[in-house]
């Protein structure tokens, strides 16, 4: 069985509140903040995000199309 969007969230929710609850509120972040890392390298690793594109937005240069 394939994961769906609303599986996958409701798996992201699942352990961003379980560590929240069991940790803290700094725990919640970290966790947070490593899920988000973990998803751009999984999206460029995949080849689904352009890494020069994202630099050039980072520093303020606007693409022509």
């Amino acid at each position: 069985m394939t994961p769906s969007a609303t599986r996958t969230g409701i798996l992201i929710g699942a352990v961003l509140a379980l560590s929240g609850v069991a940790f803290g509120f700094w725990a919640f972040v970290f966790v947070a903040v490593a899920m988000a890392i973990g998803a751009l390298v999984g999206r460029i690793v995949d080849g689904k995000l352009n890494v020069a594109g994202l630099v050039d937005a980072f520093r303020g240069k606007r693409s022509s199309s």
